[in-house]
């Protein structure tokens, strides 16, 4: 871990309190992501871990305290970070689309990679480039591993995966925990949220427990 500590911080919450009129979801949350490492976040339904993430990226303003990502801070010198992957809560898709011509539709807008690209990051994550069913008519577990293939599909610095593996029989949680431990060799950083403690104890560097809006860092996963 001697690499990680001497690093740069990816994500850097300082203080970081929500409000939703007078309730208060975050209460001075502190987190510190490195490059290359994957910190977990525990915690029950309610707990705040979602709204945490939410800000991180940029949908939900702070009421107080300061978040950067790869150095900027959001709401201020940028919106949305760069270079970032999220699944938060179940990944919103075109329905009556086919699920290659919906990450086909989200790479236009960006224009960083090819049709033949996406084609090998859905076959990376289990779904078949060449199915014609529309994604109205995926289970619960297709559209979790689309969700999974658009995070990742542009070759993100940085993911953000609230319950990723939501929906994933076993041999599913270990095809995605396996793609997630090769981009953790990759060099990327990886914020994720599991009910799970298995998924916690194989991927996480660092563990966060969420209660009540307070975050405390409960050490590594072992």
């Amino acid at each position: 871990m001697t690499e990680l500590v001497r690093s740069e911080p990816v994500i850097q919450a300082v203080k970081v309190t929500k409000y939703f009129g007078e309730d208060c979801v975050l209460k001075e949350a502190d987190l510190i992501l490195r490059k290359g490492e994957v910190c977990g976040i525990v915690g029950n339904n309610g707990s705040g871990k979602t709204v945490l993430m939410k800000c991180i990226c940029g949908f939900l303003p702070v009421t107080s305290g300061v978040i950067r990502v790869q150095g900027k801070e959001i709401g201020k010198d940028t919106d949305f970070p760069e270079s970032l992957g999220v699944i938060i809560e179940s990944p919103g898709f075109l329905t009556n689309m086919t699920g290659f011509r919906n990450l086909e539709i989200l790479a236009d807008m960006n224009r960083r990679i090819t049709a033949a690209q996406i084609r090998l990051v859905l076959k990376k994550v289990g779904l078949d480039p060449d199915l014609k069913k529309a994604v109205a008519k995926y289970s619960l577990g297709m559209r979790q591993r689309l969700g999974i293939a658009q995070a990742i599909m542009e070759d993100p610095d940085l993911l953000i995966l609230d319950e990723p593996f939501n929906g994933l029989d076993k041999h599913g949680v270990e095809e995605i925990r396996k793609i997630l431990l090769e981009l953790k060799k990759e060099g990327k950083s990886i914020l994720l949220a599991s009910h799970n403690a298995e998924d916690i104890r194989i991927l996480c560097d660092r563990v966060f427990e969420m209660d009540g809006g307070i975050l405390r860092e409960r050490g590594t996963a072992e």
